[in-house]
């Protein structure tokens, strides 16, 4: 028996950590099968691609070492080794961004940027949201049959983060190239991204395409994404001489005596984050939240028997599908983790896709469940880092299912997914689906 469960665990780390698995599906049962025999595993890191391997890293598997290590910032570091399995090839720019922080520099900048979401700027966005929800949905409707992960869902998150950031809607497809060149990397095809026309951009944004490679480089360094912090540089200069009624005006202008004022530069690495991080959670989660509801009809039967079930839905879908897979932290003393005895310096990587279905915290953990109420998922993180656009995560979910619901009849599977090639984004590249169309 012994032997068997080194074999399978082995065998196991090689599968959840290739980019190859992940295009088939996540592999939810090599996760299960590590919760409950090595719950702190050791991966190592074979090379991936142009990737040379590494030193490799612990896999931390269950929801309550996942939220230990989370919670101490002083233990596992942010800003030692950044947030990303691989090692950083530019470190020290990487540590300057806000995800990659520990405090009290992380909580100085966290409180700038919750001063400047105000109650009154939050639902000037959530009236947007549910305008532009109805109306991406709205485009369709009659067609019958469309690529949700495409023509309906990344527009949305993509127009959200155009008012926050106050950037005009003809130039929010660079946010949807920068997003799939940094975060689908793994992928030749997102890698590649050009979905931008710059036809009817404005000046500044085509100022910046000027600047971007031509071919494929590492999009993890300042050198590699020229054009994002070309385009970011000149919009935070703008705003300061020329603000609006949105979020960045208000983090730009900003001034106290405990935090001070956001620097140009430090602009444009929360624009990086933004562009990136804030785009990709909404952008695989709603495909991933029609998936779960295509796999499980009864349960969008339910849904769209009982709307007030809505918001527990927009939950399940989170924990589920679980968008954001990873993200690793780096021991800064000799530690314990799930009584493995952790080294200073080595790699701890909290996998939520594991701990989203741990058994131990979720009933049924692999059911699909639209109403299930107790649901502590780790989907945005826990701790200091909680995810800061978790609300308008939401927002925007709800608003989308609602439209779905409104006017999309009989939705079922037009086609077979396409999934994303990555072993950190949960991600759907197409998701065809047809439907009967509901009147207006």
């Amino acid at each position: 028996m012994a032997q068997r469960r080194v074999s399978h665990a082995v065998s196991d780390t090689e599968l959840i950590y290739s980019p190859d698995t992940y295009v088939r599906s996540v592999p939810h049962d090599a996760l299960a099968r590590l919760r409950h025999s090595t719950p702190v595993a050791w991966v190592e890191e074979r090379p991936v691609d142009d990737w040379p391997a590494g030193p490799g890293f612990w896999a931390v598997l269950r929801h309550a070492d996942v939220r230990h290590v989370l919670r101490d910032t002083r233990l596992f570091s942010s800003h030692l080794g950044a947030t990303q399995i691989r090692d950083a090839e530019d470190l020290d720019y990487v540590r300057r961004m806000m995800l990659n922080m520990d405090p009290p520099e992380h909580s100085r900048l966290r409180r700038l940027l919750g001063k400047a979401f105000t109650p009154r700027a939050v639902a000037r966005l959530a009236e947007r949201i549910d305008r532009r929800a109805q109306a991406l949905v709205d485009a369709v409707a009659e067609k019958g049959e469309a690529d949700f992960a495409k023509e309906i869902a990344a527009d949305l998150p993509l127009l959200t983060l155009a008012d926050v950031f106050g950037i005009p809607e003809s130039d929010r497809w660079l946010l949807f190239d920068w997003s799939n060149r940094v975060i689908g990397y793994q992928d030749a095809e997102y890698s590649r991204s050009a979905a931008f026309d710059a036809s009817s951009a404005t000046e500044m944004a085509r100022r910046a395409m000027r600047l971007r490679p031509r071919d494929p480089v590492n999009p993890r360094s300042r050198a590699g994404m020229p054009d994002l912090y070309a385009y970011a540089h000149e919009l935070g200069e703008y705003k300061r001489r020329h603000p609006g009624d949105d979020v960045m005006t208000a983090l730009m202008h900003h001034v106290d005596d405990e935090d001070g004022t956001v620097a140009v530069e430090e602009f444009e690495n929360l624009f990086w984050l933004f562009a990136v991080a804030g785009n990709e959670t909404v952008r695989n989660g709603l495909p991933g939240g029609m998936f779960a509801l295509l796999k499980n009809p009864g349960e969008l039967a339910r849904l769209r028997a009982d709307r007030s079930l809505l918001e527990t839905a927009v939950e399940e879908m989170l924990r589920w599908w679980t968008p954001v897979m990873n993200f690793r932290r780096t021991a800064t003393a000799d530690t314990v983790v799930g009584n493995v005895p952790v080294r200073k310096g080595e790699k701890v990587v909290v996998w939520f896709s594991s701990a989203n279905r741990d058994e131990a915290v979720f009933d049924q953990a692999s059911r699909f469940d639209v109403g299930r109420t107790e649901n502590d998922h780790l989907t945005f993180g826990h701790g200091p880092h909680f995810c800061l656009g978790a609300h308008l995560a939401r927002l925007q979910m709800r608003a989308m299912f609602t439209a779905v619901l409104d006017r999309l009849d009989d939705i079922e599977p037009a086609g077979d997914p396409i999934r994303l090639r990555s072993n950190f984004q949960n991600g759907i590249k197409r998701l065809p689906i047809r439907w009967t169309p509901r009147p207006a």
